[in-house]
């Protein structure tokens, strides 16, 4: 079978989003499957039209110029008619027997155009909800009018497509809500390459030195900057844990749009010598920063997008063996459960959050017991082999020729 992977955009790009992507898609060869790719105009490196990165070959849609272009909203329609153009072409050559098309709608969209033409079946996966981001992000408000439209294309898609997956139980659920058929939805969950992300058993010295980190107990967040993140109110939280054990240190790696936000509190809180910002760091130096962290934290805030999605992070840091606490909104608590696999508390509250570090520093017998539970967790439900394996259910239902 021949799979035909309509994307947003791609390796060598480095994300949360092609990342999933190229787990995917080893994993469906593993499983026997021949993958073909096609990115949209949204993939913002330059390029040839066909590109090798890795072991997969990507076609590029070249984005062209259009009198739509600077028109709000109807821009989007020109990315839709480009990228349909290029599934079209790359049907034509590679003749594949199902289109697998990858949020956001646009892409789903361009999927639905070409299947029609060719007679050919589409998925359509919804990593996440886009107009909540950019909620998040203050690109648009949730009773504006790109809100609006961005979920009816979304739910056009849901509708038409021959099968829906989706990466967690609050997605699912939401799709259900737009009268989506819940035996048409199939949720492939985010997981983690266990391969690569093996228990931390020493930490880098080196680097503690550098960092001034040495006999501290390091607190840790890395990922991405954003709002919704929560890491303004982690940082208010942090006079009071350190008023209870001065040896606390926050290490924050990554960067995004609130560094200055954060930079401005940490000063205001007279936090400076309490916490170290690296700012982003090379792919490849990641593991000896999470060689250092005690404790990561995943304070996101409660908001439609928590709610709904599952992150990738909490898997990372659990599959090395490292304590997690994270706020108790409904994409963490699809992942972690209280008091087994790490810790919970309020969203938004300070004191809780401050409540609930204290008490797991304080708490050393049961460290043990947390690192074994999360690793497991990975190991049996959260590993890439598990996860893509559903696919299995999804594609022989909608092959017309299998």
């Amino acid at each position: 079978m021949k799979i035909l992977h309509i994307l947003d955009h791609s390796i060598p790009l480095h994300s949360g989003y092609t990342f999933r992507t190229r787990s995917i898609l080893k994993q469906q060869r593993v499983l026997g499957w021949e993958t073909v790719h096609v990115t949209s105009g949204k993939h913002t490196l330059d390029s040839a039209p066909v590109e090798s990165v890795e072991e997969f070959l990507f076609y590029r849609t070249p984005a062209k110029s259009s009198v739509l272009d600077k028109l709000p909203l109807l821009n989007q329609l020109s990315i839709i008619d480009q990228l349909t153009k290029r599934v079209c072409e790359v049907i034509e050559e590679t003749k594949p027997d199902i289109l697998h098309a990858h949020s956001p709608a646009l892409t789903g969209v361009a999927a639905l155009r070409a299947g029609k033409k060719y007679g050919i079946p589409v998925v359509y996966e919804c990593r996440g909800f886009w107009e909540d981001a950019a909620v998040d992000h203050g690109t648009c408000k949730e009773d504006g009018v790109r809100y609006k439209l961005t979920r009816a294309l979304e739910t056009y898609v849901f509708k038409n497509a021959d099968a829906v997956t989706t990466i967690c139980e609050g997605l699912r659920k939401d799709i259900v809500a737009r009268g989506i058929g819940n035996e048409k939805i199939t949720v492939i969950p985010n997981a983690v390459d266990i391969d690569k992300f093996s228990v931390i058993t020493h930490s880098d010295q080196g680097l503690a030195e550098k960092l001034q980190l040495q006999g501290k107990k390091v607190l840790g967040f890395i990922g991405s900057f954003y709002a919704y993140e929560g890491l303004l109110l982690l940082l208010e939280s942090l006079p009071e844990m350190i008023s209870n054990d001065p040896d606390i240190r926050l290490l924050l790696v990554g960067g995004g749009p609130q560094n200055d936000l954060i930079e401005s509190k940490i000063k205001s809180l007279n936090l400076q010598q309490f916490v170290v910002t690296t700012g982003r760091v090379p792919h490849t130096e990641v593991q000896s920063y999470y060689s250092l962290v005690d404790i990561f934290i995943y304070p996101r805030l409660a908001m439609r997008l928590t709610e709904l999605v599952t992150p990738l992070k909490p898997l990372e840091a659990m599959a090395q063996g490292k304590l997690v606490v994270a706020s108790d909104v409904g994409g963490h608590k699809e992942l972690i459960d209280d008091g087994k696999t790490g810790r919970l508390f309020k969203a938004g509250d300070k004191k809780d959050l401050a409540r609930v570090v204290l008490e797991v520093l304080d708490q050393t017998e049961n460290w043990d017991s947390f690192k074994q539970q999360g690793r497991k967790y990975v190991e049996e439900q959260r590993n890439w082999p598990v996860s893509v394996g559903q696919y299995q259910h999804v594609y022989p239902k909608i092959y017309k020729n299998g």
